[in-house]
């Protein structure tokens, strides 16, 4: 079972925020690294085996720097992506571009950068070789429709906008081939924060036998299959961990009962996760603003939902220490808001929590990724800043919070005389 334990003290939290006032995304490197490693691990048996760290879980240069270095490429879905890779040393096809609806010069600089390009729609080769040309690799994404049953983060395959059909696959990789290009890879990706491994040997199989089939329908072969990501953490207490063994060696068999009969071994497998790989190693710090009682409890904090906006956007569980107040009951039931003019500006409703005083520092766990990423400026709300805790214990800041004058940069406050 998936225990929530913070890694500081109350002692080393305070020195933190003696140095770095509240609210704070703060990121375990030491624990980042050991799980990046251990995912490794568990596909060491797949010749080839890439994964590219989904930058828009946590995109911050540190954060990839470090993951690069345990060999990690990026997953990239936006211009702005493509150049924070290219700043932290990641190019060529160590990076994967997938993105859709995309605008021409996101391909043009993905061409540039010698990236993987893995196209949405059927419609992009063509604008794609007409802005960028056609690349030596292609890749495309499938969506499974009603072959595949989706989950709540991602919704039915059917109704997702992403991914090639079945049939347009096929006339895809034949125009590609008869194009010229040399190289083919396969991708998908049809559920997020998914907790079952068989979901992902399911999804091998199914690209898998595509494989086979386009492969001698077309007569090209493919270099990979990207599984994607989606492999889930567990937010709640008491909640298993995926099982990674059990889904590789599912993932394996599978292969070898597949792609190696029919002759197409070897086939890399590469796989794009964020959350799995950042998520359980980072945590919003945060202070007691304001206990308000009326109809109910409501502890009011110095973050807000612009900070973390999974529990107003899904309704999701993320799990609060009172640091310090560990081992006393959870006797007082809140609602922990932050002060952002929304009524869904709530990290937790009714929560069961030590009795709150003004000044009490809140950890939410499980903030590594989807955290500072998904932050906003709605109400003139500024971002917070982002820290590392090192492997030797020391804590540096790797980006640090806005500004007033960072939100009123864009503005042309001289035309206001013109206007």
């Amino acid at each position: 079972m998936a225990e929530k334990k913070l890694p500081f003290s109350k002692k080393q939290l305070d020195a933190i925020i003696d140095q770095y006032p509240t609210p704070f995304h703060i990121y375990d490197e030491k624990a980042i690294r050991k799980n990046a490693r251990e995912f490794k691990k568990a596909f060491a048996w797949s010749r080839g085996f890439k994964e590219f760290f989904a930058v828009k879980a946590c995109p911050n240069p540190y954060i990839m720097k470090i993951l690069q270095a345990e060999g990690f490429g990026a997953d990239c879905s936006s211009l702005s992506e493509l150049v924070l890779a290219q700043k932290t040393g990641i190019v060529g096809e160590e990076i994967m571009f997938s993105s859709n609806d995309t605008p021409a010069k996101e391909f043009i600089k993905a061409r540039k950068l010698k990236a993987i390009i893995n196209l949405d729609d059927i419609t992009h080769i063509d604008y794609l070789e007409k802005h960028a040309g056609l690349p030596d690799l292609i890749c495309f994404r499938y969506n499974p429709g009603p072959l595949k049953k989706g989950n709540f983060i991602i919704g039915h395959p059917e109704e997702a906008k992403y991914g090639f059909t079945r049939e347009q696959l096929f006339e895809g990789y034949r125009i590609c081939r008869d194009r010229g290009v040399k190289r083919f890879g396969i991708h998908t990706m049809v559920a997020s924060n998914e907790l079952d491994p068989n979901y992902f040997v399911e999804t091998a199989e199914i690209l898998f036998n595509l494989i086979v089939e386009i492969s001698h329908a077309l007569g090209i072969r493919f270099e990979f299959a990207n599984l994607s990501g989606g492999m889930g953490i567990p937010y709640r207490p008491g909640q298993e961990r995926i099982d990674l063994d059990a889904m590789s060696r599912g993932i394996k068999k599978k292969y070898e009962q597949i792609i190696a009969a029919n002759g197409l071994a070897p086939l890399k497998i590469y796989t794009e996760c964020g959350r799995y790989i950042t998520g359980p190693y980072g945590y919003l710090v945060s202070k007691v603003l304001h206990i308000k009682d009326t109809y109910k409890k409501f502890a009011g904090l110095d973050a807000c939902m612009a900070d973390l906006m999974r529990p107003a956007l899904y309704g999701a569980y993320h799990h609060i220490t009172v640091a310090g107040k560990e081992k006393l009951s959870h006797d007082t039931m809140y609602d922990v808001t932050g002060s952002l003019c929304e009524n869904n500006d709530k990290f937790a409703i009714d929560r069961m929590l030590p009795k709150l005083t003004h000044g009490d520092t809140l950890v939410i766990h499980d903030t590594g990724a989807h955290g500072y990423a998904m932050g906003f400026n709605y109400n003139g709300k500024l971002r917070s800043a982002e820290l590392l805790v090192r492997e030797d214990g020391s804590v540096v800041q790797i980006r640090r919070a806005e500004t007033v004058a960072d939100y009123l940069r864009t503005l042309d406050f001289k035309g206001l005389s013109e206007f």
